[in-house]
């Protein structure tokens, strides 16, 4: 099993901007000395959230001051990006570091609509703009003249450069949250990130993946290939107890989501919140699904059970809210000390 640390570093305020992102440019550090196996960069815009807000630019950061770690994106909101750019800048950090880029897409929140306004884009083009953009991305770094007439983008492309180090490109995995998408993911043979959810859930969908993997002809090893590079993310805190980690974990997480919601209930417009308010009411989701927290031996039975679905890869996010740099540090240490040795 594959273990990542996800940046996704929150700043309440304009004021403490500057600290934080240079603190999880610090972290990528860390993570690197440890012996994680990579980094993980997220993406939200205006509210302070992810900080960096632009994996790209703070990607080049990662990989000037890193050596070992793989540096993913989880995920690329693609509704925002131009594809052809996006090829040459993935390509650019994949030259920068030796090939160590992964690329996680996504189409982008469905409760953050005034990131849309803020790029232009409407937000029931996300999804089409997603599919597309990725079919660019990998013809584009395939290193042929290329020609492209679609909904969103018509673009001829004699040959990108730079060259991309991986071959055939750097690995592609889309964020899903449905099980429509899972499918989709599944029948394409392409590996998919997931938030976490309770165990039953996901040894539901990994099952469903692997079986709908077979359906479209796949065989055993294309399955557990594809399996393998799955990934799972969670907010997780690792102290000494169980008391200990609660203590630091829950207060943490409960001032994240009311900033989170907060600032959707103040960016997004009446109609949106509306829209967006119906999400949550018919969503399942139950506090704390995604919050994994106590003494190394609690976590690891979480981790155990992961690793026993198949899950390829699990992502932490270790500094949640405002935890302070040596919570986080702390946390990070003891889950790379007592925790990694037994899975990988």
């Amino acid at each position: 099993m594959k273990f990542g640390d996800f940046l996704f570093p929150e700043s309440r305020t304009p004021d403490t901007d500057y600290t934080v992102v240079n603190e999880a440019l610090a972290e990528t550090e860390l993570a690197d000395r440890l012996g994680y196996h990579s980094v993980w960069l997220g993406e939200h815009h205006f509210d302070g959230v992810c900080t960096y807000a632009d994996p790209m630019a703070f990607g080049g950061a990662v990989v000037a001051r890193t050596n070992n770690v793989r540096v993913g994106f989880s995920a690329v909101q693609t509704a925002f990006h131009h594809p052809v750019r996006l090829a040459e800048q993935i390509a650019l950090l994949d030259n920068l570091s030796g090939g160590r880029i992964m690329v996680g897409t996504a189409r982008g929140s469905a409760f953050n609509r005034y990131e849309y306004r803020g790029y232009g884009v409407k937000y029931g083009e996300a999804q089409s703009r997603l599919v597309e953009a990725e079919r660019i991305l990998v013809r584009a770094w395939s290193g042929e003249r290329y020609h492209h007439k679609g909904k969103h983008w018509n673009v001829e492309i004699p040959m990108l450069r730079p060259k991309v180090v991986q071959k055939p490109h750097p690995p592609l995995i889309r964020a899903i949250a449905s099980e429509n998408s899972l499918l989709q993911m599944a029948r394409q043979g392409r590996p998919f990130m997931l938030s976490m959810q309770p165990l039953g859930n996901i040894r539901r969908m990994f099952d469903l993946y692997r079986s709908a993997m077979s359906d479209a002809g796949f065989g055993d090893d294309a399955v557990a290939r594809a399996t393998g590079n799955c990934w799972i993310w969670f907010n997780g805190v690792v102290a000494e107890t169980d008391a200990e980690a609660a203590e630091i974990a829950r207060p943490a997480y409960a001032a994240s989501m009311q900033h989170i919601t907060g600032g959707r209930e103040r960016m997004n417009t009446a109609s949106e919140q509306i829209e967006v308010e119906a999400i949550y009411a018919n969503s399942d989701a139950g506090p704390e699904d995604d919050l994994v927290y106590g003494a190394p031996e609690t976590v690891a039975e979480v981790v155990a059970e992961l690793d026993d679905v198949g899950v390829g890869g699990v992502m932490i996010q270790f500094r949640i809210g405002e935890m302070t740099w040596q919570q986080t540090e702390n946390s990070m240490r003891i889950f790379a000390d007592c925790i990694m040795p037994r899975f990988t």
